[in-house]
């Protein structure tokens, strides 16, 4: 049976699966090493418990959609990995690169003299659209019940299976 640490781990994973959709970064994101994420979210993804938590998950954020998931991801991503691009002294192996979330990246590209330009999204734009969105939605319940299954899977914490 997995220890506490590791079922925390495996919901987390499951909240970021549902918003990311990329198995490899939610459990970058649940706090597996990026070295094992693939296979740790794999595992994840062969659980029971985890595919139901998935599943629930997804109907509760079924009205909100990818386009929701992409606004959060750009108004409150990390933009670490873009800057390491830009301060690197040469280019990363595209090992390294194939590694980085640019998610908030809108372009690059190199500039005169060797330098790199980085673009990022506008995050106030993105917090906007999610504002907008916020306020035109008439189902509040949405929002209600996200909060109610996270609260109750907390909970439920003993019952994530490997």
């Amino acid at each position: 049976m997995p220890d506490s640490n590791l079922k925390q781990k495996r919901k987390a994973f499951c909240c970021s699966y549902v918003l990311l959709g990329n198995v490899e970064e939610a459990a970058v994101r649940a706090g597996f090493s990026r070295e094992c994420a693939l296979s740790e979210g794999v595992a994840c993804l062969e659980s029971a418990e985890c595919r139901r938590l998935i599943a629930k998950l997804r109907n509760t954020l079924a009205d909100s959609g990818n386009v929701i998931s992409g606004l959060k991801r750009l108004a409150f991503g990390s933009c670490t990995d873009a800057v390491y691009l830009v301060f690197a002294d040469e280019l990363p192996p595209s090992s390294v690169i194939s590694n980085l979330d640019l998610f908030n990246v809108s372009e690059i590209k190199r500039v005169k003299g060797g330098g790199v330009e980085v673009k990022l999204f506008d995050r106030q734009k993105a917090l906007e659209k999610l504002f907008e969105f916020e306020n035109t939605c008439s189902d509040r319940g949405s929002a209600e019940s996200l909060i109610e299954a996270l609260t109750k899977n907390s909970e439920e914490a003993g019952s994530v299976e490997n």
